[in-house]
Parts: structure tokens; C-alpha cells; sequence
């Protein structure tokens, strides 16, 4: 084997894997997200009240 081969191997294999799907990141940043809009929503009128 030589060096372009043995390059070739190493770019091909996977180094880092996620420990869930990405659909399950995604789904779970935009309930975070939304969970945050909430939040802000809750507290829309708290200004005009003082």
C-alpha cells in the first residue's frame, strides 16, 4: 500500500458519530425554541403594568 491509498482509507471512515438521529436534534431545538417563546409571551404585558 502506499501513502495516497492509505489517505484514502482514513477519509473515508466515519470519526465522530451523533448519539442520536438529527431529526431528533432538530425536533428537539425547536421545541426548546418554542418553549422560549412561551416564556416571552408570558411576560408581553409585565412593562405597561408599571
Amino acid at each position: 500500500m502506499n501513502a495516497a491509498q492509505i489517505l484514502a482509507e482514513e477519509a473515508t471512515e466515519v470519526v465522530n458519530q451523533l448519539p442520536v438521529d438529527p431529526v431528533v436534534i432538530g425536533v428537539g431545538g425547536f421545541g426548546g425554541l418554542v418553549v422560549l417563546l412561551l416564556i416571552a409571551y408570558a411576560f408581553r404585558s409585565v412593562g405597561q403594568r408599571h
